[in-house]
């Protein structure tokens, strides 16, 4: 099996290491000899990107800490003097800003890879259910994030977001005042996010390393969905995954680097160039694009108690679903009416991203209620009637069989 560990250090030091602190059979074993399907595409290369975004958001978070100030009076400033007196400062500014974008991106797509490919089935639902966790713990991270600059988008995201747990009956209020520090946004509330902003992406970092140890005792998932049978269905992870992984992060990366040098505020928000002024509301309060399809249901609903249980359930309901999802089989390449909702899913995600920037007024929040039954449908109607009533396609007898073509 091309998973056995067969690692023999050369120096005694390593010997000697070896014997007390097995850490080179530990990284042999889980990322040289780990067996690795033999038909997995570059769709699962976004792992990889996203464990490289993590460390570049880390080492870039923590250089500009060192030269961000977190008083309400003096924020806006000190963001402003890292990008004019701090050498390199504009390329940290920059690769951080924009990196939180590219985070949400591969992240996206892992989450949708992992839908299309069923990778939330048994027995990998805890695997799934951390990934979940992850992704609610990037959506904070990112929010206090962008509350940092204290900009006029900011303060009032802040004001706005913060505000919501108000809805909650009975101790709503006093949670608004605990993340307030008072009973306004003000300096109390930017020293809690910097706080929370600066311990979070180590706590992203311990969730990951359960994540990774969680993937290797299940194993991973593949396109075809079925689990390997001998060692003709797998091949070891170095260096079939390690080439892989490798390109698509330089493709990543090229991506990245257009942004940064190219475009470095294209995906940030004018507004938040201008100093914050609590006596002066912006004409309108979005949210960056990746909090967007969020935010699109959380306005389609009237009532603001329900949009923000709904605004919560989009997300949760997530991690629920290994239960909601019926079928037996894993991938929608052999599940032809799941592969079309599971497109028209996507359309609608992108939809309601759309739609959470437009005005909350006339067509936008006609259209963005539509969406968002569909969306909530797709997981609790859908998805059981698909796995009583689809017909499947047969599946081939192993992932060496799916790779000849083999039915």
């Amino acid at each position: 099996m091309s998973g056995h560990s067969t690692y023999r250090p050369q120096s005694k030091f390593m010997q000697w290491l070896e014997k007390r602190l097995p850490i080179g059979g530990l990284v042999h074993s889980s990322f040289v000899a780990y067996p690795t399907p033999r038909n997995l595409n570059y769709w699962w290369t976004f792992g990889g990107i996203l464990a490289f975004m993590l460390a570049v958001q880390i080492v870039t978070g923590i250089v500009l800490a060192m030269h961000y100030t977190p008083q309400a009076d003096m924020a806006f400033n000190s963001v402003e003097s890292i990008m004019r007196d701090v050498n390199y400062g504009w390329l940290i500014r920059y690769v951080h800003a924009n990196g939180a974008s590219m985070f949400f991106l591969a992240a996206y797509i892992h989450l949708f890879r992992g839908m299309y490919y069923g990778s939330y089935k048994e027995p990998r639902e805890v695997l799934w259910i951390l990934g979940v966790i992850l992704l609610l713990l990037m959506i904070a991270t990112g929010f206090m994030g962008y509350v940092l600059v204290w900009g006029q988008m900011s303060f009032w995201a802040a004001t706005v977001i913060t505000n919501l747990f108000s809805a909650i009956p009975g101790v709503g209020s006093t949670i608004v005042t605990w993340l307030w520090g008072g009973y306004a946004v003000g300096n109390p509330t930017l020293n809690r996010f910097f706080s929370l902003h600066y311990l979070l992406p180590f706590v992203i970092a311990g969730v990951v390393v359960l994540h990774i140890w969680a993937l290797h005792v299940v194993g991973q998932n593949n396109p075809a969905g079925i689990e390997p049978k001998s060692d003709r269905d797998t091949v070891p992870f170095t260096p079939y995954a390690t080439i892989k992984d490798t390109f698509m992060i330089v493709v990543f990366c090229i991506v990245f680097a257009w942004f940064v040098f190219y475009i470095p505020n294209y995906l940030l928000h004018p507004d938040n160039y201008i100093p914050a002024n609590p006596a002066q509301t912006p004409p309108e309060i979005v949210p960056e694009w990746y909090y967007l399809p969020f935010y699109a249901i959380l306005r389609s609903i009237p009532n603001k108690l329900l949009g923000v249980c709904a605004l919560f359930a989009s997300i949760v309901i997530l991690a629920f679903l290994p239960w909601l999802d019926t079928s037996p089989v894993r991938s929608a390449r052999y599940r032809p009416l799941y592969r079309q909702f599971f497109w028209l899913f996507v359309a609608t995600a992108i939809g309601l991203g759309y739609l959470g920037s437009r005005p909350p007024e006339g067509v936008y929040v006609v259209i963005s209620r539509i969406l968002t039954v569909y969306y909530f449908a797709f997981f609790l109607i859908i998805l059981p009637l698909l796995g009583i009533f689809e017909k499947t396609r047969p599946l081939p007898n192993s992932i060496a069989d799916s790779v000849l073509g083999k039915a």
